[in-house]
């Protein structure tokens, strides 16, 4: 398994789902953000309002920087069955947008741990809520990631 290829298929989700804001937001879950979905910089600091904005190249550096020394890390730490590098790639791509803590407690990791792939779909299509409310946007990112767990035949 290379990590570099689980990192392009996380790298390639959160590019799509998240999109570049050079300026911080507010996301849907109400935290300041800014780049591609960061409400940290590389420092630990949080996002706030009043940031300046961000350049293109400084998000896409760190992005890397986090894919590399976080959440890639943590995906393939608290799952250590996952040997595919979209089925990393898209876990990847799931801590990144909820934390590695939502996936440490989460049913979707005792699937993962137990090889019952034909379960992840299911469990991912479980986390699609901001608020309390259904978010399209979570329900399309879920489906994407759920996509790299396709269904195995059977004889």
């Amino acid at each position: 398994m290379s990590d570099s290829d689980a990192a392009a298929v996380a790298r390639a989700l959160i590019s799509r789902w998240e999109g570049f804001r050079s300026r911080p937001y507010l996301c849907p879950a109400g935290v300041p953000t800014i780049g591609y979905g960061f409400t940290h910089y590389a420092d630990g600091t949080r996002v706030t309002l009043t940031d300046p904005p961000m350049e293109r190249a400084a998000g896409d550096a760190l992005l890397d920087h986090l894919l590399r020394t976080k959440y890639l890390r943590a995906a393939a730490v608290l799952c250590p069955t996952l040997s595919d590098p979209g089925h990393l790639g898209a876990i990847t791509d799931f801590c990144f947008n909820l934390g590695a803590g939502a996936l440490r407690a989460s049913t979707l990791r005792q699937k993962i741990l137990h090889q019952d792939w034909s379960a992840v779909p299911g469990q991912l299509r479980r986390w699609v809520r901001a608020q309390g409310r259904i978010l399209p946007g979570l329900v399309a990112r879920r489906e994407a990631e759920a996509a790299y767990f396709p269904p195995t035949e059977t004889l």
